[in-house]
């Protein structure tokens, strides 16, 4: 049972109180904006909501919205950026929330404004220890891995496209350890940065390692830090 509540005021919004449902369910809830309940059935899911509502309204003084509380399965059910997924629901991060994060990095590791890499990754490095600290039950570690892919292109096209000039960009990939062909064939390529982003080339000057030293933070690897508190 999913439902949202409007408090009558902000003080009882504050107080984190444990009120015991004491109308023989037993249901231990805190004073919240939102809240789960998890039942077996559907025929006490039911009950439960109606019991729950009346306790609320009636004793507590609460306002329930209506148009937001529902009795469903769990599958589907998204909470506090979070959504169950399958039998027994499986925690994962939502679809919205994986939109949401991709577009804050977008808005930092854009191409323009004239920021210095070390800015851009130090922005970057708060911004993802943050939001995977947040979402440390994702269950998942290819989430993470996938990110950090998405993550690399993004800042390696960044870096492409400050080295703007193709003499400064065979020359770097030079310093990189590129071979003179290899670099000159990149840098005078007429493809993006993002595409570029994803070749031979940018990957093996700009690797992973070289992104590390630069103050590249890994989610995978924080993901399994975390590991503990899943």
């Amino acid at each position: 049972m999913e439902s949202d509540l409007r408090l009558d005021n902000k003080s009882r919004m504050s107080r984190e109180v444990h009120v015991r449902f004491r109308e023989g369910l037993g249901v231990r809830f805190p004073r919240a904006t939102r809240l789960l309940i998890f039942v077996r059935t559907e025929v006490a899911a039911n009950r439960v909501y109606h019991s729950v509502e009346r306790f609320l309204t009636q004793r507590l003084k609460l306002v329930v919205n209506r148009d937001k509380s529902r009795v469903c399965k769990t599958a589907g059910v998204e909470f506090l950026g979070y959504c169950f997924h399958g039998f027994g629901g499986q925690i994962r991060i939502s679809e919205k929330n994986l939109g949401k994060f991709k577009q804050r990095c977008r808005e930092i590791l854009r191409r323009v404004g004239g920021i210095t890499l070390e800015h851009r990754l130090f922005v970057l490095r708060r911004y993802l220890r943050g939001w995977i600290d947040y979402f440390v039950l994702e269950q998942r570690k290819s989430v993470a891995h996938e990110l950090d892919k998405w993550l690399r292109r993004r800042v390696r096209a960044c870096i492409w496209k400050t080295w703007r000039l193709p003499r400064t960009r065979i020359s770097r990939l030079k310093q990189l350890g590129i071979e003179h062909e290899d670099a000159l064939g990149f840098g005078c390529s007429r493809k993006g940065p993002w595409r570029l982003a994803k070749t031979s080339g940018l990957q093996r000057g700009m690797s992973n390692q070289w992104l590390a030293d630069q103050g590249m933070f890994s989610l995978s690897a924080r993901w399994s830090e975390l590991a503990p508190k899943r």
